[in-house]
């Protein structure tokens, strides 16, 4: 691939180093890096459209045959952190980038040009709105910032790719996002850039990304974003004791967020009558606050991300396949079993189970034993074609397992 850049921080090399104590898989680090690039691979071969099934010639796009629309802009997201984060294993790592960048330049918000529209259809037209999702402008803009540490700007120009500044790109979509998709008073995530009236008082767990605000705050200088971590930190921990003592989950939407009593959801707000369970949107939230745990050793993230693996550690019995999808607060499962992306989650928060103050060796055995476990579980079946969010899920709970993760 002439005029591409060589990768800084290539797979596998395991460069930048997890806060002291973060457990890893048993085993040598090599043959956890085969198995996410195995799932990789798959991955790439189920899910990643080109050329005129992604909107025209030197576009890529993630397809999601299990979401309302082929394209969607959560999956984008995906994509483009994902193939960021495996440059030096995938020689065509960088182009697709670009490609997915492509496709997602090509599809502005209609209340933003700096934003991404949310979902295009099976011939690469906006539909629902034309308006953004929060966690797709999240994701892209984080996987802007870690191109630019990989790769650096100017170097996507050779044949049918052009070239992008990815630093500047992504202070530009930081920027709108702070615009309009963080409340101006609350400092938390709303749910797009469409959220008004009675949605402006509703925030979506699965998008309080701390180390995605971390980045920003590093990339942009602006002081609001450290008040963004602060906020949605404090308020997880607000509603684990005050809504889940015992198991520390988190619903999928919060409500009455401006009315100094947030709360979970009452029932269906926005997508189902779960929306105040820990259901298909919060079971991410394992992930996203276990990976700010490892990689930047914030004590906040890792005491919440600790607390849910030894719940689930507890209610399984350490059976990873007895992790069901869904649950009330309290721990009452009501969801089927065996969804990765539900189990795959808890692995990365398992990571945080290491280095505690007078722990014992059996304890230490046993969260060793739960990451084995999940591990193997992460590990034991391919993605299923069908099912991109689970894939998605699983393939970057694998990266940041294997200690493939960083923050640019």
């Amino acid at each position: 691939m002439t005029g591409r850049a060589e990768a800084r921080i290539p797979f596998g090399a395991h460069a930048i180093p997890y806060a002291p104590g973060t457990l890893r898989p048993s085993g040598a680090p090599a043959a956890a890096d085969r198995r996410v690039l195995e799932h990789y691979r798959r991955w790439k071969a189920y899910f990643l459209r080109s050329g005129d099934e992604a909107g025209g010639r030197g576009r890529c796009a993630v397809f999601t045959p299990d979401a309302a629309h082929p394209f969607v802009a959560e999956a984008q997201g995906y994509g483009l952190v994902i193939t960021a984060l495996m440059a030096g294993a995938d020689p065509d790592a960088h182009a697709l980038f670009d490609g997915i960048l492509r496709h997602v330049l090509a599809h502005p918000s209609a209340n933003h040009p700096d934003l991404h529209a949310a979902q295009q259809d099976a011939d690469g037209r906006d539909v629902g709105g034309r308006d953004s999702a929060t966690d797709g402008d999240l994701d892209i803009a984080y996987g802007l910032l870690l191109a630019d540490r990989q790769w650096g700007g100017g170097h996507g120009g050779h044949g049918d790719h052009d070239e992008y500044d990815y630093e500047a790109l992504a202070v530009r979509r930081i920027d709108a996002v702070m615009e309009c998709e963080v409340h101006p008073t609350t400092r938390l995530t709303k749910l797009g850039d469409w959220s008004s009236g009675r949605y402006d008082e509703v925030s979506r767990t699965s998008d309080w990304m701390p180390d995605h605000f971390r980045a920003f705050r590093a990339a942009t200088g602006d002081p609001r974003w450290d008040e963004v971590l602060d906020a949605h930190l404090s308020l997880a921990g607000e509603l684990r004791a005050r809504h889940a003592p015992a198991t520390g989950l988190l619903p999928d939407f919060v409500v009455d967020t401006t009315s100094g009593e947030p709360r979970p959801a009452p029932g269906q707000v926005l997508e189902s009558p779960h929306d105040g369970d820990y259901h298909w949107n919060a079971c991410r939230d394992p992930w996203r606050l276990g990976a700010d745990a490892v990689t930047s050793g914030d004590a906040r993230t890792r005491a919440a991300a600790r607390g849910l693996s030894r719940w689930a550690r507890a209610a399984t019995g350490g059976d990873p396949a007895r992790i069901r999808s869904g649950y009330r607060l309290d721990g009452t499962a009501y969801g089927d079993p065996d969804s990765p992306a539900f189990f795959a989650p808890f692995a990365v928060a398992a990571l945080t189970e290491g280095g505690g103050e007078g722990e014992g060796d059996e304890e230490a055995g046993a969260a060793q034993g739960w990451l084995d476990a999940l591990w193997a579980r992460m590990c034991a079946s391919p993605p299923d074609p069908a099912r991109a969010y689970a894939a998605g899920v699983r393939l970057q709970s694998m990266l940041v397992v294997s200690h493939n993760s960083w923050v640019p």
